[in-house]
């Protein structure tokens, strides 16, 4: 997966429990150990003495990463997330991923913009599936999207189409309303 996106990020799995796996599966796939890191390490040890709480092995757990990996500070809990390459691991309490992804985004590269545009089709997915799958393959540099809606009683699609040039937009998005107003015509 991170050799595929320019970006990879995880939440959940880093905590204390032994079903928190997340930094070993990390780990293996860069091919590097996963250890305690001496910053993480230092930074809960101190945080649970200034609240006289004991230090266990299981709270040591959250000081664990991948060797290499640098952090990606948390406000809420102290416990660090890691980066490693283009991975960014999290926590899984959504309330502490956001304040550790409020730390990441400012750091991130970004490139051309994704373009969305909507067009509403008034027919259900199984009638439009087949035809969007063979303008999906038309538009290369697109992804087309199907997202059925039901609502006073009638079933409906959203039809998303995603590019990042204006002109692959356009063109995917006439066909996706070419589409549309053939099946519209047929079903009168």
């Amino acid at each position: 997966v991170r050799a595929r996106y320019t970006y990879v990020f995880t939440t959940g799995g880093i905590g204390p429990t032994h079903d928190d796996i997340t930094a070993d599966a990390i780990a293996k796939a860069f091919g590097v150990p996963c250890e305690y890191d001496a910053k993480a390490y230092a930074m809960l040890e101190a945080s649970y003495a200034a609240r006289g709480i004991e230090y266990t092995e299981a709270r040591k757990r959250m000081a664990r990463m991948p060797r290499g990996a640098d952090h990606i500070d948390n406000p809420v809990s102290i416990a660090p997330g890691f980066r490693i390459g283009n991975v960014h691991v999290m926590a899984g309490v959504p309330s502490i991923f956001q304040a550790m992804l409020d730390n990441v985004v400012p750091t991130l590269k970004v490139g051309t913009k994704m373009l969305s545009a909507t067009v509403h089709c008034p027919f259900g997915e199984g009638l439009v599936g087949g035809p969007l799958g063979d303008i999906q393959k038309a538009h290369p540099d697109t992804i087309i999207g199907s997202y059925p809606k039901y609502g006073d009683g009638k079933f409906w699609t959203e039809l998303v189409v995603r590019a990042r040039s204006q002109e692959a937009l356009d063109a995917a998005r006439a066909d996706v309303e070419a589409m549309v107003a053939g099946l519209a015509s047929a079903a009168t």
